[in-house]
């Protein structure tokens, strides 16, 4: 497993829109698995599960995604990677799940500017 938390500036919807796509054209088996949003009072949330094939590790790594905004233009970013590997009892071959989480963060930058 692995985590990636920040913040960013802008647009709750465009954001989440740039997000999604830069996930799905960043791998040829990226999917998306399923995900929910939530409005409240103050803004919004939203949760989006995401899957691909790690040529590297051999096998499929999920990439978690929570959105949370609240009042003003801040959003919120937590993201979770797991399945990455082939192991048993103890977590062996974790390339896959690091290189989504660094695709992950790398688009984030690129959103930063």
């Amino acid at each position: 497993m692995a985590k990636y938390e920040c913040t960013v500036n802008g647009n709750f919807s465009d954001f989440s829109r740039y997000i999604h796509d830069e996930i799905m054209n960043g791998s040829i088996s990226a999917s998306y698995e399923d995900g929910c949003t939530y409005r409240h009072a103050d803004g919004m949330t939203e949760m989006s599960v995401f899957e691909r094939y790690s040529y590297a590790g051999g096998n499929r790594v999920s990439l978690s995604v929570l959105l949370t905004q609240t009042g003003d233009n801040t959003i919120r970013v937590c993201a979770v990677t797991s399945g990455g590997s082939q192991a048993m009892f103890f977590k062996l071959n974790t390339w896959g799940e690091e290189s989504f989480l660094d695709r992950f963060r790398e688009a984030v930058d690129r959103y930063r500017g």
